[in-house]
């Protein structure tokens, strides 16, 4: 545990300076008292085998993740796998899903794959790569753009490259805020805006978990053409139930997790 806490400290940082709201909405938990335990972390990337989702997450398993599940997202053309450190109950799960290039079109092979082939030799492959952001040159907004229509996961990795694309806090271990609706009142009480897609709420008690997340705050982000404001990470919320055995669940819904995504869509004022 204490070589993946290790890993996480960088990354949460680095996801902190990417969207100004978490650390406010962050700093509200801690000051109604509540404890914040991260439920789950995810990761964006493209299905190119230098860069793929096995390379994403070899540090994870290299300190002890192992993998737990699998899931298509057939309409955005993505595919996720999660990892679990077994034997740690408050280790946050690592979700990490990749965009089937092969499905794309053909602009936006070629313009992924020419940031790969930009990407340095030593971080091709490397475990290392999941820290260090967007390694490719500065990005045009005419290329964002035209990746947007497109694939809103593409033209945020374009921007991004690879960080954390969001964190979690676990509603079950809050004393307060220890519902869903609790979570959700409070947020819009302090202004925030919440993803609305398949409902504030996706998921339900009968699926076992309940997810909910606010959009993407904007940050300014220097292109080539000048400086314009692009929705960067953002916060998820998520409440997981009992079994029949009794036992929490511990996986993911295909169904919530592809309205989940859409919390970084760009969405005009």
């Amino acid at each position: 545990m204490y070589k993946a806490h290790k890993i996480f400290e960088p990354i949460w940082q680095d996801y902190q300076n990417q969207n100004p709201l978490v650390r406010k909405i962050y700093e509200l938990f801690i000051d109604l008292g509540e404890e914040v335990v991260n439920d789950h972390i995810a990761f964006r990337t493209f299905n190119d085998p230098r860069v793929n989702i096995d390379v994403l997450a070899q540090q994870f398993v290299d300190a002890g993740y192992e993998f737990k599940g699998d899931y298509h997202f057939k309409q955005k053309k993505l595919y996720a796998k999660h990892f679990e450190l077994t034997g740690f109950n408050d280790a946050p799960r690592v979700f990490i899903s990749e965009l089937k290039l092969e499905e794309m079109s053909q602009f936006l092979r070629e313009t992924v794959l020419g940031l790969i082939d930009q990407i340095p030799s030593e971080l091709l492959y490397s475990p290392h790569l999941i820290l260090k952001g967007r390694v490719w040159d500065k990005p045009y907004y005419a290329t964002y753009e035209k990746l947007r229509q497109e694939s809103e996961y593409a033209s945020w990795l374009y921007v991004f490259g690879f960080r954390a694309n969001h964190f979690t806090v676990n509603i079950n271990a809050l004393k307060q805020l220890d519902s869903m609706n609790k979570v959700i009142g409070f947020l819009e009480k302090n202004n925030f805006k919440m993803n609305t897609s398949g409902g504030v709420i996706k998921g339900s008690p009968t699926s076992l978990l309940e997810q909910s997340s606010v959009v993407a705050g904007t940050i300014p982000v220097e292109f080539n053409e000048g400086t314009f404001d692009i929705p960067s990470c953002y916060y998820e919320f998520a409440k997981r139930y009992k079994d029949k055995n009794g036992k929490l669940y511990p996986g993911f819904i295909a169904k919530s997790a592809d309205s989940i995504f859409e919390s970084t869509n760009y969405r005009k004022n």
